[in-house]
C-alpha cells in the first residue's frame, strides 16, 4: 500500500491531452455524506473487521471486503444482505501487486516482477502489462460482479508512475501503459455495474467515482489538500482509513481534525493501540 503522492503531473499529462480539466475548487461542496466505514480487507498493524461484525453492524456504511479471501469467504447472499441495510459494498483488488496467498498467483507470476516488495512480505510488483495480465484482473472483477459487489477498491494503483520503483525493480511497463491499464480496468468494471474507489491517488481522477486514502499518526494529511478536496467538490464518497493511534481520544481527535480541514462529508476509520483493531465513526 504504497502511500506516495504522485507529484508533478507534466508526465502523465503528456499522455493525456484529451484528459478533461480537474474539478474548479471554487464549486460548491457536493453532496456526498459522511459514512461509517468497515475494513475486512486490510489492516497495518492489529486485526481488520472481521465478517461477522461487518453483518451485524454495517448500515449506510461504505464497506470494504476481500472477496478473494481464502480465510474468510464472502458469499453472494452476504454481499446482498448488506446492501439491503444501504451499504456501499467494495471488493478490494490489488491491481498493482501480485500476492502470493492468492489463488491466481501461479498465473500472474509470468507478469511479476522477481524480486519481491520490501514493505510487503508474500507481494510482487507488477512488471508487464501484457493482455494476459489484465485478462486475469478482469476474472477477478467477474467474480466480485458474480457475489454483487456494487463498488471496487483498487489498491497499489501508482506502483507503475514512479521512476525509483520501475528501476528499483527492473519493471517493464512504462507509465503511458499504466494510465491505459487504470482506465481500461475501471471501463470494464462499470461495464460491470460497479464504481469504482481510487486510492491514494488522484490522477486520472475523472475516471473514479471515489477515493480512499491511508493516514498515519505521524504522517497525516501528506497528500495535496486539494486532491481530497476536489472528490468531495465533485459529491464523491471520500474515505480516510488511518492507523496508529493510541486511544480512542486520540482516533476522534484526529477526526475532528480533518473535518475542520475537508468539512463534514468526510468518512473515517481509525485503528487505536487500546482497541487492537479500528474503531468505527458515524459522524
Amino acid at each position: 500500500m504504497e502511500k506516495k503522492y504522485l507529484g508533478p503531473l507534466a508526465l502523465i499529462i503528456l499522455f493525456l491531452s484529451c484528459q478533461e480539466a480537474s474539478a474548479d475548487l471554487t464549486k460548491p461542496r457536493g453532496d456526498a455524506s459522511a459514512l461509517a466505514v468497515y475494513n475486512q480487507a486490510y489492516q497495518e498493524n492489529y486485526e481488520p473487521d472481521s465478517l461477522s461484525l461487518i453483518l451485524a453492524e454495517a448500515v449506510d456504511a461504505y464497506v470494504l471486503i476481500d472477496p478473494f479471501d481464502p480465510d474468510s469467504p464472502v458469499s453472494a447472499s452476504d454481499i446482498s444482505a448488506l446492501i439491503a441495510k444501504g451499504n456501499l459494498v467494495s471488493a478490494y483488488m490489488s491491481i498493482g501487486t501480485g500476492e502470493d496467498w492468492r489463488s491466481d498467483f501461479a498465473l500472474m507470476e509470468p507478469y511479476l516482477a522477481e524480486e519481491q516488495w520490501g514493505d510487503w512480505e508474500g507481494e510482487y510488483y507488477i512488471s508487464s502489462l501484457e493482455p494476459g495480465l489484465v485478462n486475469l484482473m478482469k476474472a477477478r472483477i467477474d467474480r466480485a460482479a458474480d457475489l454483487g459487489f456494487n463498488w471496487l477498491e483498487f489498491d497499489n494503483m501508482d506502483w507503475i508512475f514512479y521512476e525509483e520503483t520501475r528501476s528499483g525493480y527492473s519493471l517493464e511497463a512504462t507509465a503511458a501503459e499504466g494510465i491505459a491499464y487504470l482506465q481500461e480496468l475501471y471501463d470494464y468494471a462499470h461495464s460491470k455495474g460497479m464504481n469504482c474507489m481510487s486510492k491514494n491517488l488522484r490522477t486520472h481522477a475523472e475516471y473514479y467515482d471515489g477515493v480512499t486514502w491511508e493516514s498515519y499518526r505521524r504522517d497525516k494529511n501528506w497528500w495535496d489538500d486539494e486532491d481530497l478536496q476536489a472528490f468531495a467538490d465533485e459529491g464523491k464518497p471520500v474515505v480516510i482509513v488511518h492507523y496508529g493511534e493510541r486511544s480512542a481520544e486520540g482516533a476522534y481527535n484526529t477526526y475532528s481534525d480533518y473535518m475542520e480541514v475537508y468539512g463534514r462529508s468526510l468518512s473515517f476509520i481509525s485503528e487505536t493501540r487500546s482497541d487492537r483493531g479500528y474503531i468505527h465513526f458515524n459522524d
